[in-house]
């Protein structure tokens, strides 16, 4: 199959790629630069200059494909709302380009505020609609193309997408802990990230994309909640810094933007992913994969 991909030398992407090329399908992914465009190339897949401010670009890929997998997402966190809003046009323009056709649309999203004092579940629907809502509301507009013949496939990961190259959220929390001298948590720390090996993440956006059905929700997450207490604790051993509790209302001061996420609880379940896909993560788990992020 010919699969569109965004994102597509992105952290999730550029292991998404050669899942894919691996299981047969031919592979174009989205380059917003020449750079990008030969990592794809060097990786085996084709390039189609553009980005997700280029609808033109958006529209002529997902046409021209059997399958779109959307990963790209601006991470601008000084602009999150405008960050919704570009992918509110994204969806809406691939979702528009697949009308009818009955081809597979997956796409991004996050487990984040899903369900509050409990664990997530695949059954939870997501609480976010409309434009100025967390990614513009990208998920329920997607899944919304179900009724005009189009397959939408959510595809929720946990901010913790971890692996040796990472230079997300765990790196964020190293940053600051060398920056401040001591490696902190929110409160008492009890609250919960869950997280997943990039390669495992990688394994079920291509299982996904063989076998999930029409509306359905896939769970890429390998560990169901860490104690961030947990988590402080492994970078402050790794870094050899002090331990300290911050306190909710000053963790945005101390964390930065990355404040306003550390301190959520967000333990969530993959039971029905596994049982429906096949799905068996492998990798190893975030505290056994911290070491690369001391180097």
């Amino acid at each position: 199959m010919r699969v569109f991909v965004t994102g597509a030398s992105g952290w999730i992407g550029s292991a998404v790629v050669p899942e894919l090329l691996a299981a047969g399908h031919e592979v174009v992914g989205l380059a917003r630069s020449e750079e990008s465009a030969r990592a794809l190339a060097e990786a085996g897949a084709q390039a189609r200059r553009g980005s997700l401010d280029d609808p033109d670009s958006l529209r002529a890929g997902a046409e021209d494909a059997g399958a779109v997998i959307h990963l790209a997402f601006k991470h601008d966190f000084s602009d999150y709302a405008g960050a919704g809003r570009t992918e509110r046009a994204a969806v809406e323009t691939i979702g528009k380009a697949l009308d009818g056709s009955d081809r597979p649309f997956l796409f991004a999203s996050g487990v984040a505020r899903l369900a509050a004092g409990r664990i997530a579940t695949e059954l939870d629907a997501s609480p976010f609609s409309g434009p100025d809502t967390p990614r513009g509301g990208g998920e329920n507009l997607a899944l919304s193309y179900a009724e005009r013949g189009v397959r939408p496939i959510a595809l929720r990961f946990p901010a913790t997408v971890h692996g040796d190259g990472d230079h997300g959220f765990i790196a964020t929390l190293v940053n600051v802990a060398r920056q401040r001298g001591a490696s902190g948590y929110v409160g008492d720390g009890s609250n919960r990230w869950p997280a997943v090996h990039r390669l495992d993440a990688a394994k079920a956006v291509r299982l996904a994309l063989d076998s999930a059905d029409a509306g359905s929700v896939v769970h890429a997450v390998a560990e169901e909640g860490i104690a961030t207490r947990d988590i402080a604790e492994a970078i402050g051993r790794g870094l050899d810094l002090p331990v300290v509790s911050i306190a909710p209302e000053d963790a945005a001061e101390h964390f930065g933007w990355i404040g306003q996420f550390f301190g959520l609880d967000a333990p969530t379940s993959s039971a029905l992913t596994r049982k429906r896909l096949g799905w068996t993560p492998v990798g190893p788990g975030l505290l056994a994969d911290l070491p690369h992020y001391f180097r």
